[in-house]
């Protein structure tokens, strides 16, 4: 199994500087971590490929440490000369000494942790934090259709999905003084408000997402974190089904237009055409009063040419004809 899901991750999780890039995210977080805390002790569960490590160890200012169960994972991590260690992430949480970490990190475990569990796991993480210290679970999103119903699944170790505001309200729960729900990887036309499809609406929702909580402390020391706490982030199923729902309104109301531009075309069209056929109707009455006055004048013509008077002077037309060709 082991194999198996070194495997698994690598065909279906990305490579290491995907993995790295898109954790960039948590930096604006615990960039004030660095001052407060110059040692600053991270515990990263269920450390996996150790991304989060080395992403911490070059960003500087931080002692990473990881655990996980998978020694084909960790076999990976120590290749890039991480410090981590085979070991069950609450047995390692336990063991830890109150208020000893700056933050406590774990992506994509909580869907593998039954509910006891990982509440077993926030509650500790609280326990273990410093003041303003940061607890960072990263995990599926079932707000993404595709995900909640499909993708999620596609895991044979994952356990359910987890609402966002299920682990946000975990958090509070435990004693975290504010928790901020962050959304990820988004497609980024679509996160700027690029055209919204029917497909978006199954999809487009931001696929994972994280609960960032911090530990109380005294007000000057929260302020320096309210920035990235205060930002908002990622696409929510109702936001993209609301815009997804104003453009088929736009387009409906377009469509409408158009309907009401071709119907008044279309009434001036109709209006031309009557007046069209008013004026070929008053054409064809007056061919037909100019046929009956042809008819008439043939008649008369006929009536004329058939009568005796034009048979007896015929010889003197003749005659006159005569004298009239001589004379040309």
């Amino acid at each position: 199994m082991d194999d198996f899901y070194q495997a698994f991750e690598n065909k279906f999780r990305g490579d290491r500087e995907l993995i790295k890039n898109r954790l960039s995210v948590y930096l604006r977080f615990i960039q004030p971590l660095k001052s407060l805390y110059p040692d600053s002790p991270v515990i990263d569960l269920g450390c996996g490929r150790g991304e989060w490590l080395e992403l911490l160890g070059e960003y500087g200012g931080f002692t990473p440490r990881g655990v996980d169960l998978s020694e084909a994972m960790l076999d990976n991590a120590k290749a890039q000369g991480l410090v981590v260690e085979q070991q069950d992430a609450l047995v390692c949480l336990k063991a830890l000494p109150d208020g000893s970490q700056s933050i406590v990190s774990g992506f994509h475990i909580a869907e593998h942790l039954v509910f006891a569990e990982l509440q077993t796991l926030v509650s500790e993480a609280h326990r273990v934090l410093r003041p303003g210290g940061l607890l960072i679970l990263e995990t599926p999103n079932p707000e993404n259709i595709i995900v909640g119903t499909t993708d999620f699944y596609r895991d044979p170790t994952h356990l359910q999905p987890l609402p966002p505001d299920l682990l946000e309200f975990l958090a509070a729960y435990a004693g975290f003084c504010r928790g901020k729900i962050i959304r990820l990887q988004e497609p980024y036309d679509l996160e700027r408000h690029g055209q919204v499809t029917l497909l978006n609406v199954l999809d487009g929702v931001s696929p994972d997402y994280a609960v960032v909580a911090q530990k109380q402390a005294d007000s000057t020391t929260l302020a320096l974190f309210d920035p990235p706490f205060d930002d908002s982030y990622g696409l929510t199923l109702s936001a993209l089904a609301t815009r997804f729902n104003q453009e088929q309104n736009n387009r409906v109301a377009q469509v409408d237009a158009r309907y009401r531009e071709l119907a008044e075309g279309h009434g001036h069209l109709s209006e031309q055409l009557h007046r069209l056929d008013e004026s070929h109707q008053g054409l064809v009455l007056r061919l037909q009063d100019l046929e009956q006055q042809t008819i008439a004048a043939l008649a008369r013509e006929a009536d004329m040419l058939s009568s005796k008077s034009w048979r007896y002077t015929q010889v003197l037309r003749r005659i006159a004809n005569w004298f009239r060709a001589r004379d040309k």
